[in-house]
């Protein structure tokens, strides 16, 4: 049956992990597969920056709550991403006249900026990859299904440390074309930023909700938390701010599985 129903499946588990599942079982493990927060939008895909449009997984317009329905990203994706394109273009036609000369500007400093981190800086010593392995593993143990104080506090001190090790990072390729190197640091960088805010965000909402769930905080806490996590960054950790949920049709209710005795 394995065979003639998953046989890719068989395939990549031999291939991969040296498992046949006719014979033995697949481990597994849980991994992250959707970001449901995001960059702020309203639901034409609009930021706070004006002339900047959000849409898809990196955007947060919030139609998910804290906890995703399946098949839902999608149809976020599409409906959002068309909105945001035409509020985008909207936007344009409205403001002919933008500042190019300060973005000009803005892009020529972000230029220099991975100039000067990545390709002039000599005698780094942390790699990318061991420096993600960590953060990876960091993130699964310690802030991952199931969170307490302690356990958010450790995450948030071992995030501010890969971003002061991050400072050191080397790279061994230098060129400008095709740099998959550079790619990587690049996506580290932001990565540590989301991770920091993630962290710290669980740390402050001492409830459990959705996705997020406190062992120190098991209930729901609406009178205090039936709001969004903001992250402001500073320079020396985020600030947590939030935004009320606005109710429109239905309030939320206690999510219950399977049948009341």
């Amino acid at each position: 049956k394995i065979d003639k129903k998953i046989p890719f499946v068989r395939e990549l588990s031999k291939n991969y992990a040296g498992i046949d599942p006719v014979y033995e079982p697949i481990p597994v493990r849980p991994v992250v597969h959707y970001m449901m927060g995001g960059i702020d939008t309203n639901n034409t895909g609009a930021t706070s920056l004006p002339g900047l449009y959000a849409a898809g997984e990196c955007a947060c317009v919030s139609i998910n709550g804290a906890n995703r329905l399946g098949s839902n990203s999608l149809t976020e994706l599409l409906v959002f991403g068309s909105r945001a394109g035409k509020a985008a273009a909207q936007f344009a036609l409205e403001n002919p006249h933008l500042d190019t000369d300060s973005l000009a500007l803005q892009t020529a400093d972000e230029q220099k900026r991975i100039s000067r981190n990545f390709f002039r800086k000599e005698g780094g010593t942390e790699r990318i990859f061991t420096l993600r392995k960590e953060m990876n593993e960091t993130m699964e143990t310690s802030a991952g299904i199931y969170r307490s104080e302690k356990s958010l506090k450790e995450t948030c001190d071992k995030i501010k440390e890969l971003k002061d090790r991050f400072s050191n990072v080397i790279m061994e390729d230098r060129s400008l074309n095709f740099n998959t190197e550079l790619t990587s640091a690049l996506e580290l960088e932001f990565m540590l930023d989301v991770a920091e805010a993630i962290a710290y965000s669980a740390l402050e909402r001492t409830e459990s909700r959705g996705s997020h769930q406190r062992t120190d905080f098991p209930g729901r806490d609406d009178e205090n938390f039936l709001k969004h996590s903001l992250a402001y960054q500073n320079d020396t950790e985020p600030r947590i701010d939030y935004k009320d949920v606005v109710i429109t049709k239905w309030p939320p209710g206690e999510r219950v599985y399977g049948k009341e005795e």
